[in-house]
């Protein structure tokens, strides 16, 4: 497997020079300060790769071209912003960058509750709290018709949770889940993401996947011609929130995107934390029946709280994710194509210096550094018995 490593760009507070260090030879990147819907220019692609390049290290995935919500809703003119998308993906194979990751998840992308949770060891992590995204479903954000999609257990907790919250309490929980977390192209506030949610009052699941085929079926042609493949990120966390649905959770999920198109540009980010959220994911299995078309590996660990639907970011090597059964399925897939994947630690514990390094949350230094340095422990290890 390459190791790469998620790199924000030139104002990342983690330099190109940290991450060779930590033995990435790849980095995962995007033109985070385009536009939403802006295409992406040979200029602009260049000299980002050129930058990557001078410092030894080669832009290995892109992650990711936003798509804009626009496509997902199927609204007028959503074809106009399919083109463009296209027109980004022919730019950037002919700059020789040929992995996109990307995702189709409804008005926000990952959400979590607490970006600085503290776990027993002082190290701080990304949490999902039901509780209090119950509590601001039903009580801050006000949303039409929230009630109903919580337990009445939950309700209630989250009455009382919400009863209890400073307003400094309450502005961060806002901001934590409304303001944009990192890589993520849009931010809100209360008034506005109730606004944008009424744009899916009409689309369920199945209206979703439809869109995404009809999304797909428009920019798969200029994949083909561009050497570029997709490598579509589940859903994190992998169940509906808001009311909104979720269609890349499951292994069902990804069989019905594998059908929409055998073209290989129709793949998948294999991201473990995310699937390894719900315990009926068989990690090793879906990588397995889908390694031919996995073209990148998302490679950390969830750890499911009591409540069952609570979780927060574990060390690589624990959480319910079976890290060892992961990476074996990742090499018998490698040795299947005759490729090398390549995969980035994702989502560290901020841990040691990483605590007075201003970083974005869950993408530490040291944190990042001990997950791969693991993950190339046990890379080595399987293959000297392979």
């Amino acid at each position: 497997m390459k190791q790469t490593w998620r790199w924000f760009g030139p104002e990342d507070a983690i330099s190109l020079q940290d991450i060779r260090q930590a033995g990435a030879s790849g980095i995962v990147t995007a033109l985070h300060h385009l536009q939403n819907g802006a295409v992406w220019s040979i200029e602009e692609i260049t000299a980002r790769r050129d930058m990557i390049e001078a410092a030894g290290l080669t832009w290995d995935v892109v992650e990711s071209i936003p798509v804009h919500e626009d496509i997902k809703t199927a609204s007028a003119g959503w074809e106009q912003h399919a083109k463009a998308w296209a027109q980004s993906v022919r730019n950037l194979g002919a700059c020789g960058i040929t992995t996109v990751c990307y995702n189709f998840m409804p008005v926000l992308d990952w959400t979590r509750t607490n970006l600085w949770y503290e776990l027993p060891d002082g190290a701080r992590c990304l949490r999902f709290d039901a509780t209090d995204f119950a509590a601001f479903d039903i009580h801050v954000l006000q949303r039409k018709n929230a009630k109903a999609d919580h337990a009445p257990a939950l309700r209630e907790a989250a009455a009382k949770r919400a009863a209890q919250m400073s307003n400094a309490q309450r502005e961060a929980l806002i901001g934590t889940i409304l303001a944009g977390l990192p890589g993520s192209e849009e931010s809100y506030t209360p008034e506005s993401f109730n606004t944008r949610l009424e744009a899916y009052a009409d689309i369920g699941a199945d209206e979703l996947r439809a869109n995404l085929r009809a999304f797909l079926m428009a920019v798969l042609p200029a994949c083909e011609e561009s050497g570029v493949v997709l490598a579509i990120h589940p859903d994190d966390p992998p169940r509906p929130i808001f009311g909104l649905p979720r269609v890349v959770s499951t292994a069902a999920d990804m069989d019905f995107i594998a059908n929409i198109s055998d073209s290989p540009a129709n793949g998948f980010t294999f991201c473990t934390g995310s699937y390894g959220v719900l315990p009926d994911n068989d990690l090793p299995a879906m990588l397995r029946k889908h390694g031919a078309r996995t073209h990148f590996l998302h490679l950390r660990a969830t750890k499911r709280e009591a409540d069952g639907l609570s979780f927060h970011e574990a060390p690589h090597l624990d959480g319910d994710v079976d890290m060892v059964a992961v990476v074996r399925a990742a090499l018998e897939v490698e040795t299947a194509r005759g490729v090398t994947l390549p995969f980035r630690p994702d989502h560290g514990h901020a841990i040691l210096d990483d605590n007075t390094r201003k970083t974005a949350p869950g993408y530490p230094l040291i944190g990042r550094l001990r997950g791969m340095a693991e993950i190339r422990g046990i890379e080595r290890a399987l293959k000297s018995v392979m």
